[in-house]
């Protein structure tokens, strides 16, 4: 008899292409109606509300109900790690889409990653953050230090809202276009939340993608330091 988890469910559940579409739809971190997810994924209405039965019954997405209406959202971080992953995974063995989209170098450069920021600008972060002492780094092993508790102070980031909510504080999340590291768990969406809530990523309507606001890379520049926005590695302007 074989024991252990049975990957095979899950693998099932996200193998076909509409119902992998819907999952990357729901990385943006929004919940989605089932009509939206149908649109991303290309088709009707009747046949996502099937996918989207499947995806539940796999436990990968978390339906829920606001008035007339009926959203969905991914199930948890797991989740949304488990789909970066694969992602990577994909990258790294050459499985891309033939023939890129017009947004995918925003794409590449800042988006949401669930609830945390992923892309260029996002590693730049992270590596700005260990430059200078903020976190303490061991191979997939990250912490705040002191001082990066005091800058998530000075960025108006309330400690609680990162430190006892059930989830670990902080980790790494491998980015799949930079197949580097940026940073999850709570304060990684805490950090991400600020940088909405202050107007300095503003979300871009239809995807995942963000823009940085002239405001969003002053500030950023003045957190994490001017290094974060080499030209190489720029996010794109709102």
């Amino acid at each position: 008899m074989r024991q252990g988890p049975d990957i095979t469910r899950i693998a099932e559940a996200i193998g076909d292409p509409a119902r992998a579409a819907m999952m990357q739809a729901l990385m943006g971190g929004q919940a989605l109606t089932a009509r939206e997810l149908a649109e991303a994924a290309g088709v009707a209405p009747s046949t996502a509300s099937a996918h989207l039965a499947r995806l539940d019954g796999a436990g990968l997405v978390w339906p829920r109900r606001q008035g007339r209406h009926r959203y969905f959202a991914i199930a948890g971080e797991e989740v949304a790690a488990a789909l970066e992953a694969l992602a990577g995974l994909a990258a790294s063995c050459g499985h891309l889409r033939s023939r890129p989209g017009p947004k995918e170098a925003e794409l590449r450069a800042a988006r949401s990653c669930y609830d945390h920021l992923a892309g260029t600008l996002a590693v730049s972060i992270c590596d700005a953050m260990a430059a200078a002492g903020h976190l303490q780094l061991e191979r997939d092993a990250v912490a705040l230090t002191a001082s990066g508790r005091d800058l998530a102070a000075a960025l108006g980031i309330v400690a609680g809202a990162f430190q006892s909510n059930g989830r670990p504080e902080i980790r790494l999340c491998l980015d799949w276009s930079e197949r580097r590291s940026h940073l999850a768990g709570a304060f990684g969406a805490a950090l991400f939340a600020r940088f909405l809530d202050t107007g300095w990523l503003r979300r871009q309507s239809g995807g995942r993608h963000l823009a940085l606001t002239p405001a969003g890379r002053a500030g950023i520049a003045r957190a994490f330091g001017a290094q974060v926005f080499d030209p190489a590695r720029a996010a794109p302007r709102a």
